[in-house]
């Protein structure tokens, strides 16, 4: 009993982020479908699947899951080069099939060996994304007008001016008062205390209401189809079945099917990692997702997608973010987002289709600020340059280059200043304090690596002559055999030749057992003559 009442509590409390998290998912798993060159309907199925099938296997209390941005460009050629979508879908079996493997050998806890800085640098280039590539939603502009505009004129005023005369006014009267209706839930407090009515509801019935107001009017406001929502309408059940389509399953005897589900496994794994990893950090309890499950979880779903003529599917951030800013609480918020699919795919897809797509944008506009926000950006300048250096390359990169590319960078850039810190980290001696010491005292780390050559290389190549020198390892319970030899040599050649004192302190025998020899003692390498 207690049980059902917590379930019911649930719901509760996340039907207004679940609500928010369809409006949202909607538009975006039609508009992946169609710029993956595949049937409408596969988008939604995948979205449907990923709410429902996965919200329920997978433990992350944020992250949603759906067909991903990032896998268009693969979906895309791979049904062009398979020749059809049903061998497509057979791909899709086996990409599902990998990511059960991966859970099961326990890949996911790669997902821990991704840095902050690179997390919250993918956030922010992806909220940057967001916002770019809604603004010709937002002011009505023609599909590829933009584009085709950049293409003629290139950047210059007859092109701005050229772009001002394709803005829909009824289009921009729409974003404003969405943009107005989402700032005023979240600015006053009476407003957002109305939890079961989110504010990206009531954008979108302002949307559809302002719309409908242009057109029974006859006003040249009126926003036409090519600006709506476009969802199919089946007319009966068998309507509906016969827009389903099922995988070729002659395509696992193709051996170019299989490098294509390879691929996808490979690809949408990563990303789901990636994604999970962001989610966790916008959890406000900063819950931890079993990466492992996930992707166990992520592989049935795309199993189960596929069966039925979905598109492959990823935690996707855009989503998971209206997620956590709208409010959820646990994952019946993503439940509730896939019920809601499937119930208005099957009941009123014709009062969807009249949603204007400026209104989705003003939604998807003011989740991509908070992702970039200024105050992050910040936030890692003040941290230093080891910090904001890998963090702003990776904004750059996943907005010129990829998601993956992106975070790659981030990440070489993030390995670099690790290195360079590990070298210095032994210790380091500037030449000047070598110059006015009247001795020179070196306390090596607990462990002192090849990163440390170089630094150690350095200090002990500024010695001058007739200095006396203590190299303390008490310390120490691990030093790189190249970085001893260094030391002995420095201590028994040069030191003669130079006449230096050396002292070695508390080094052991060997550094192979770390337990060994711990009551180390003090060796006299060389004393100068007096």
């Amino acid at each position: 009993m207690k049980k059902a009442k917590s379930l019911y509590g649930g719901i509760k409390e996340n039907f207004p982020s679940g609500l928010v998290v369809f409006l949202v998912a909607l538009p975006l798993c039609l508009g992946i479908a169609l710029a993956s060159g595949a049937p409408p309907l596969s988008g939604v199925i995948a979205g449907i699947i990923g709410g429902l099938v996965v919200g329920y296997l997978s433990n992350s209390n944020i992250s949603v899951s759906g067909p991903a941005a990032g896998l268009t460009a693969i979906v895309l050629t791979a049904i062009t080069g398979l020749g059809s979508f049903q061998m497509f879908l057979c791909a899709g079996l086996i990409a599902g099939l990998l990511q059960l493997v991966l859970g099961f050998v326990r890949a996911g806890s790669i997902s821990n060996y991704f840095p902050t800085n690179v997390i919250e640098g993918m956030l922010a280039g992806i909220g940057i994304i967001i916002i770019i590539t809604q603004i010709p939603n937002a002011f009505g502009f023609a599909t590829g007008f933009t584009d085709s505009v950049m293409a003629v004129n290139g950047f210059s005023l007859d092109t701005l001016a050229t772009m001002a005369a394709g803005i829909h006014p009824g289009a921009v009267i729409v974003t404003l008062t969405s943009v107005a209706i989402l700032l005023a839930w979240d600015k006053f407090p009476r407003l957002k205390k109305i939890k079961m009515v989110p504010g990206a509801l009531v954008a979108v019935a302002s949307g559809i209401i302002l719309n409908y107001l242009f057109t029974v009017t006859g006003s040249a406001l009126a926003i036409g189809s090519e600006h709506l929502v476009s969802l199919p309408v089946p007319k009966s059940l068998d309507d509906f079945r016969g827009m389903l389509v099922f995988p070729a399953f002659s395509g696992f005897l193709n051996m170019q099917v299989w490098v294509v589900g390879a691929t996808i496994a490979i690809v949408a794994s990563i990303e789901t990692l990636l994604c999970i990893e962001a989610s966790d950090r916008l959890d406000t309890h900063r819950r931890i997702t079993d990466t492992n499950r996930e992707l166990r979880a992520q592989g049935i779903g795309n199993l189960l997608s596929s069966l039925i003529g979905g598109l492959p599917m990823t935690s996707v951030v855009v989503r998971s973010s209206a997620n956590a800013n709208a409010g959820a609480t646990s994952k019946a918020s993503t439940m509730i987002h896939g019920a809601l699919l499937l119930i208005s795919v099957l009941t009123i897809p014709f009062i969807l289709n009249m949603i204007p797509l400026s209104t989705l944008a003003a939604v998807l506009i003011l989740i991509g600020y908070k992702l970039a926000k200024p105050a992050t950006i910040m936030h890692f300048w003040k941290k230093g340059k080891h910090q904001f250096i890998p963090f702003i390359a990776t904004i750059i990169a996943v907005v010129f280059l990829d998601l993956l590319k992106g975070v790659g960078i981030g990440l070489l850039i993030s390995i670099f200043y690790i290195l360079q810190g590990n070298m210095k980290r032994a210790y380091y001696l500037s030449r000047e304090q070598l110059d006015d010491a009247d001795e020179i005292n070196i306390k090596l780390a607990e462990e002192v690596s090849f990163l440390n050559k170089a630094a150690i290389k350095k200090t002990l190549k500024n010695v001058k002559p007739n200095s006396r020198v203590c190299i303390d390892a008490r310390s120490t319970s691990y030093i790189a055999t190249d970085i001893l030899e260094m030391i002995q040599e420095f201590a028994n050649i040069r030191a003669k030749e130079e006449d230096i004192e050396v002292t070695l302190t508390g080094f052991k025998t060997s550094y192979q057992e770390y337990a060994e020899d711990q009551d180390s003692h003090v060796i006299i390498a060389h004393r100068r003559a007096i």
